[in-house]
């Protein structure tokens, strides 16, 4: 059959096209009057610039919609415009300007839905897949109405051919438009002119990672009719929350148009998280409360604006590395049926394709057309949606050339010199599925990085994982390992301790292993390398013990992560004690599961950690040691100073190259605020306090001596997770000893503003956290 093209026959032929026709049904597809002659679409030339569908007058004052679009080996290109009752109008373009189809429709205006029909050859064994019977979404389309439905009309061939081994290469010729959404012609309404970018510097960013839906879904103080949509994240109730905490970011999971897959829709199910990406520069219509036909992209734009007015500012995961159309077997939705050939990486046998994401298909980033669309996409979302920056997910299928990751590849090169996108922040998800695809520490200057070493040294050490403290103090002081080169800085390391893709906080210290069975896959979903450990007790439990113990690490990773070097990125509603009862891998779970819950803000056992981590955050702010835009270098500024970091054991020793090495759960660092090396914008410069910071993963307490001349004279307390943001009368970690505000009482070393003298041991609790002020030496 090499080389054939293949239709459904007989009498299967005649069922699925009544009407003979490849395209469906020609009673449907009578032309509605748009201008000319009554009856008939005129269409004109037009433009090959811009792509897409975009709305202005066109000659003679006339207004109407300029159409264009790539599609390199097609024969033929439809536009198809819909109205409301679902009859369908076909404007053929006819113009052809390298390699872009293009034509101006009059009469064509904002609201209008419409979708593309593209004619070619049907050779799947050549990678040949076009059919005309699909309608197919426009990869410009700016708003889409409407959502898949995947039933055997979507697909381009014949998914249910008796001979499943070929049946991809069977073409399916039924009319697949009542099943499938289709685009909203959309219009240029906004200058930006009233919006104040925040333009937070990388040093001074907190991320808080948050799924537009899940976060309000359940927000009392948010309307019923807002809840789950761009409207209810831009309610001053949401927003109060975040400027509370003191975030000045929030990373938004993707919210591009994406489709449910046929897998979770027969579970009842569906892709929550959204890494399913259909429409590059569509805002999700899932989540407006403004309708479909163009409402949802106002209504976007009106939430950055609230967030940037917060002081906020707005950074989208994006999923450029694959589409929802899936693998061989996968549906014709968009670029399949536009040029397979042209968008996808194929692989030996062009009927499949070459899989660096583990969705079914892979961009080939390397064409010039593909790389347009990616950057149209990304310059669409900064200059004309506001957004203030991008987090790449599997960036290394991005940074491919022909085969392996190369940080010289055109995505990257392009990305390097474009004069918007090197402005805005770029984050990258460093690795793909692919083989030599994990390349944490590797992205060139400009980008940051989800630092998953930091992740990972974090869990392990808390949970008592690891024998020493070498890999730790390199992921407190920025992980200069990784990013030491090149220019890169310390904020090239994007820290965190648990993501969308995992357990929450409260679960990563509640269970030992995944419990996955909602998911309905069996348990084979969710990674098995989680690092976590449950305290004593798989899951719920009523022993305080190990409660009290849970809400001691729940603070100890938390002030890890907000007191080291590099940008912390928190989690949606793990500041609250949120619990997916051990799901590590919640991306079908739109309900209970994967939303946030607002009733632990009134709960006993975890009100008081979000006050503690928004004072975590303020006292970063409030210092620049803490958020230092450069690497330590182990020096001092000036003879007489100190080094900018110094590193101690339990001892009060300054470290030696063999403590390194040698087994210890204990570590301190002090930072010295008088030797940072960096100035302010007047040039003079920045110094602040210095700071002891003292972690010990022991499971008994540890006398600490504190280190005397030259680096201090004594010290205050600042900081002991062993007590502070502990529960209040009655919940865990409260006793006799622990003061209203969770700080320490009389029994303790130091509470708040407490003297501690240099040169003398202080208790150090088991598994806690302590941080101190120092007192400068007197000479």
């Amino acid at each position: 059959m090499s080389g054939a093209p293949a239709e459904a026959p007989g009498p299967r032929t005649d069922a699925a096209d009544p009407a003979g026709t490849e395209g469906g049904s020609e009673e449907r597809a009578r032309p509605l009057p748009l201008g000319g002659a009554p009856g008939t679409v005129t269409v004109w030339p037009g433009s090959p610039q811009p792509l897409g569908a975009r709305f202005h007058t066109g000659p003679d004052g006339t207004p109407g919609t300029n159409f264009a679009l790539w599609a390199g080996g097609a024969e033929s290109v439809e536009v198809c415009l819909f109205a409301d009752d679902g009859t369908e109008t076909r404007a053929p373009l006819t113009e052809l300007t390298h390699e872009v189809w293009h034509g101006f429709v009059p009469g064509v205006r904002p609201g209008q839905r419409y979708g593309l029909r593209v004619g070619g050859r049907w050779d799947p064994w050549t990678g040949a897949r076009w059919n005309p019977a699909k309608l197919l979404l426009d990869p410009y389309a700016r708003a889409v109405d409407g959502a898949f439905t995947m039933v055997p009309e979507v697909y381009g061939h014949a998914r249910d051919w008796p001979e499943q081994d070929v049946a991809d290469t069977v073409r399916d010729n039924r009319d697949s438009a009542p099943y499938v959404p289709k685009g909203v012609v959309v219009e240029d309404d906004d200058d930006w002119r009233d919006d104040r970018r925040p333009k937070t510097p990388w040093s001074d960013t907190v991320i808080y990672e948050l799924h537009v839906r899940g976060f309000t879904r359940r927000h009392p103080g948010v309307p019923p009719e807002l809840r789950g949509t761009y409207a209810g994240l831009a309610h001053p109730a949401a927003i109060a929350h975040l400027t509370r905490l003191g975030v000045t970011a929030v990373e938004l999971l993707p919210v591009h148009q994406f489709a449910d897959e046929e897998h979770l829709l027969r579970r009842g199910l569906t892709n929550y998280w959204g890494y399913n990406s259909i429409g590059y520069f569509a805002p999700h219509a899932g989540y407006s409360a403004s309708g479909s036909r163009g409402g949802q992209v106002g209504e976007f734009k009106r939430m950055v604006r609230a967030l940037h007015a917060a002081g906020i500012e707005v950074i989208l995961d994006v999923v450029y590395n694959h589409t929802a159309e899936g693998g061989q077997g996968g549906p014709t939705l968009s670029l399949r049926g536009i040029d397979n050939r042209g968008y996808y990486r194929l692989g030996p046998d062009p009927r499949g394709y070459t899989d660096y994401t583990g969705c079914g298909n892979t961009l080939d980033v390397v064409r010039p057309h593909v790389l347009r669309l990616i950057t149209d996409s990304l310059r669409y979302w900064v200059t004309e949606m506001g957004v203030d920056g991008f987090r790449f997910d599997l960036a290394a299928a991005l940074a491919r050339s022909l085969h392996d990751v190369d940080m010289l590849s055109p995505f990257l090169a392009v990305i390097a010199q474009d004069p918007v996108l090197r402005r805005v922040k770029l984050i990258a998800e460093p690795w793909d599925v692919g083989a030599g695809g994990y390349q944490v520490g590797a992205f060139p200057p400009l980008w940051t990085e989800w630092n998953d070493r930091f992740r990972d040294t974090v869990r392990d050490f808390w949970r008592g994982a690891t024998t020493d403290v070498r890999d730790l103090g390199y992921r407190l002081s920025g992980s200069s390992d990784l990013y030491d080169w090149g220019g890169r800085r310390p904020y090239a390391s994007v820290n965190y301790v648990t993501a969308h893709d995992g357990f929450t906080l409260r679960d990563l210290v509640s269970y030992d292993g995944k419990h996955n069975a909602a998911n309905g896959e069996d348990g084979r979903d969710g990674t098995d390398d989680n690092r976590s450990w449950n305290c004593g007790a798989e899951g719920d439990t009523d022993d305080p013990d190990v409660l009290a113990l849970r809400h001691r690490q729940v603070r100890n990773l938390l002030a890890t992560l907000l007191l080291s070097t590099g940008v912390p990125m928190l989690v949606a509603g793990d500041e609250m004690g949120r619990t997916q009862q051990g799901n590590n891998n919640a991306y079908c779970q739109d309900n209970g599961t994967g939303w946030v819950d607002w009733s632990l803000r009134d709960d006993p056992s975890w009100a008081a950690l979000l006050d503690l981590t928004a004072r975590l955050v303020a006292l970063r702010r409030s210092h620049p040691v803490l958020r230092r835009g450069g690497f330590f270098s182990g020096l001092s500024l000036a003879p007489e100073g100190l080094p900018d970091v110094t590193w101690f054991g339990p001892d009060g020793r300054e470290m030696g190259e063999r403590d390194w090495f040698t087994p210890s759960a204990t570590l301190g660092m002090l930072l010295s605020g008088q030797d940072i090396a960096q100035r302010d914008a007047r040039g003079e410069p920045v110094v602040d306090d210095s700071f002891l910071l003292v972690v010990h993963a022991g499971h008994l307490p540890v006398e600490f001596t504190l280190p005397g001349p030259p680096w201090a004279s004594g010290y205050e307390a600042v900081l002991d997770t062993a007590v502070d943001g502990a529960a209040p009368d009655g919940g865990p970690d409260s006793g006799p000893d622990s003061g209203a505000d969770g700080w320490a009482g009389p029994g303790a070393d130091g509470g708040p503003g407490q003297p501690l003298p240099q040169g003398r041991p202080v208790t150090v609790a088991a598994r806690s956290v302590r941080l101190l002020r120092v007192r400068p030496a007197v000479d």
